[in-house]
């Protein structure tokens, strides 16, 4: 593996970053369950990789397979799994089923997390798992992102967020994990390369 890479000047130091995973996996080790949305981009990624860190098979991590999800994503997604040994499991959501969501305008992105913390507090009512958890950052709450309203309408958890983790220290810390998505670029779903206002259906998901 190459060299660490640096943190951006005017970012916290490698040494911060550091002390907030610890703080991330210390406030992890105190929860007594955990299910993580791990989608196979590099936040979910790391939070999933935190959890089985400091949970082991307490955590559960699950990815939700539907039309909008992306072959690419699945195996980076298999790719993590045979870096960590993590649990896991796919599921299927149905957010194509809602009207809402087939109808494509700015809460699109809303309908879509709702219907998978739906899926997942399911899961963990039926097995007894204490919370679920999903990778927003810090530097998450600066975009227009309507799935943080569905999260905290389920409740669900944001350890990345609380610990004060930002972009370039994910990507940092997961590197020094050895996650082969370290340096993968932001990538949104399917349906975010419809533009607004265009029915979003399977046939179109294909064609993306």
């Amino acid at each position: 593996m190459s060299a660490l890479v640096q943190i951006q000047t005017g970012q916290p130091s490698a040494q911060v970053a550091a002390e907030r995973e610890q703080q991330l996996l210390a406030k992890l080790a105190g929860l007594p369950s955990l299910i993580v949305a791990l989608s196979g981009g590099i936040d979910s990624a790391y939070l999933a990789w935190a959890a089985h860190a400091a949970l082991g098979e307490r955590a559960l991590s699950v990815t939700a397979i539907s039309a909008s999800y992306s072959a690419f994503d699945r195996e980076q997604v298999e790719s993590f799994l045979r870096t960590t040994g993590a649990r896991h499991e796919f599921v299927e959501t149905r957010e194509l089923e809602n009207h809402a969501y087939r109808v494509n305008d700015t809460n699109r992105c809303y309908y879509c997390k709702d219907e998978l913390f739906s899926v997942l507090d399911a899961i963990a009512a039926e097995r007894k798992f204490a919370a679920v958890a999903y990778g927003v950052n810090a530097d998450d709450t600066f975009d227009f992102r309507p799935g943080q309203r569905a999260a905290a309408e389920h409740r669900v958890l944001t350890p990345l967020l609380d610990a004060e983790l930002h972009k370039p220290e994910i990507r940092f810390l997961a590197q020094r994990a050895g996650l082969p998505m370290w340096d993968r670029p932001a990538s949104a779903c399917l349906a975010s390369r419809l533009p607004y206002g265009t029915e979003v259906t399977e046939e179109r998901l294909s064609l993306v």
